[in-house]
């Protein structure tokens, strides 16, 4: 084979295929495969997220320090986390800490479950001099309003007798006093960003409990204890503040850490891709590019209303740069995804030879899809 004429770059940059390859190893493979089919092109990886997990990932992929942190799990136990660190900006995963990838042994604690671990490397963030946090939300396995996430950073919650709040949403129904403490302080000159793909509020049909806590393993009869809990805790902070944020869109997200995030810690809220894309620097990776590829698991109607590969496909389409997808699955169909601003898509399951080879030889398959999509548009 000749070399292909290098007429710009090609950027690749994929989110995470959610249970078989990290967005690292999805970029590594797709670039594979162009390199094999055009020895002259120019690749760059970028890994891409939407604030939730995979976010750390891409942030350590685009240059960031990652930061070992010890922190609380979910149900309190260690775990062993991380943040990613560059200059004074820091990308906090909730995930990471509180995650349903954090449960022990994968059991489910709708009830107890808490977000302390995600204060504490936010916490730690400002130990190490960071003055601007992009906290990512998503994968949560709490439903606790981010009650747990201020009382790391310095907030004490007490019931009626005087005592410390338990963790987890079913105890903030005891919640009868807020004590701020020195939470401005500790957090003074840090701006916080909340990366968030969701406009839920904290309360209703539309709300944290409803919505997510069944994801969350809450049964019929734990739903409405988690609602009791975050309705004293909004009625609580409203109190203190005098401020509201139980209808803010977002402040559903992550079990309603998105309305501590909001109500106490002064955050700002911005689409996960957006502000991803900028932190991670797309705008110049993307300039002067003559193709980028993106993708992830499943590239389906969800993928339209904010997730990473139509950002991705937004910011490529601004630049005057063609984009193509690679997924594990297609159920997009062609209008669909090119009225998305897609050039071509390819999906694993159709390069299979057998069912269950796009998850269990995902990586094998994703070069040969970098190496069709090569061939196919950087041919001429």
């Amino acid at each position: 084979m000749t070399d292909t004429p290098t007429q710009g770059h090609v950027v690749v940059a994929p989110d995470k295929f959610k249970g078989t390859l990290e967005g690292a190893e999805v970029a590594a493979r797709i670039a594979a495969g162009i390199r094999r089919a055009a020895p002259g092109a120019e690749v760059r990886e970028l890994p891409v997220a939407d604030g939730g997990e995979g976010t750390l990932a891409a942030a350590l992929a685009a240059g960031f320090t990652r930061v070992p942190v010890k922190v609380a799990g979910p149900t309190g136990l260690p775990v062993d986390a991380a943040l990613a660190l560059r200059e004074d900006t820091a990308v906090v995963e909730l995930a990471q800490a509180s995650g349903l990838a954090r449960l022990p042994g994968g059991r489910t604690a709708p009830l107890a479950a808490g977000s302390y671990g995600v204060g504490q490397l936010i916490a730690k963030a400002v130990r190490l001099g960071a003055t601007r946090i992009v906290l990512g939300l998503g994968g949560s396995a709490c439903t606790d309003g981010g009650a747990g996430m201020v009382q790391a950073l310095g907030v004490g919650l007490y019931d009626s007798d005087g005592a410390e709040l338990a963790p987890g949403g079913a105890a903030l129904r005891r919640l009868d006093r807020i004590d701020l403490g020195s939470l401005a302080d500790g957090l003074g000159g840090v701006r916080i960003v909340v990366a968030c793909d969701v406009d839920n509020p904290l309360l209703g049909t539309r709300g944290a409990t409803a919505v997510y806590g069944p994801q969350k393993g809450a049964g019929p009869e734990d739903l409405p204890v988690l609602e009791e809990g975050l309705t004293r805790w909004a009625d609580a902070v409203h109190a203190v503040t005098g401020q509201d944020y139980r209808n803010a869109p977002g402040a559903g997200a992550a079990g309603g850490v998105g309305f501590a995030a909001l109500a106490l810690l002064g955050a700002t809220m911005r689409p996960g891709i957006e502000l991803l894309l900028e932190l991670l620097g797309f705008d110049e990776a993307v300039r002067g590019a003559r193709l980028v590829v993106t993708g992830e698991g499943c590239l389906d109607a969800q993928t339209l209303h904010g997730k990473a590969p139509a950002g991705v496909a937004a910011a490529a389409t601004r630049a005057g740069v063609r984009v193509a997808a690679v997924a594990g699955r297609l159920e997009l169909s062609e209008d669909e995804w090119r009225t998305a601003g897609f050039t071509a898509a390819l999906a694993l399951t159709d390069l299979a030879e057998q069912p269950g080879d796009s998850m269990t030889r995902a990586a094998e398959l994703a070069e040969v899809a970098g190496e069709r999509l090569a061939a196919e548009l950087l041919a001429h």
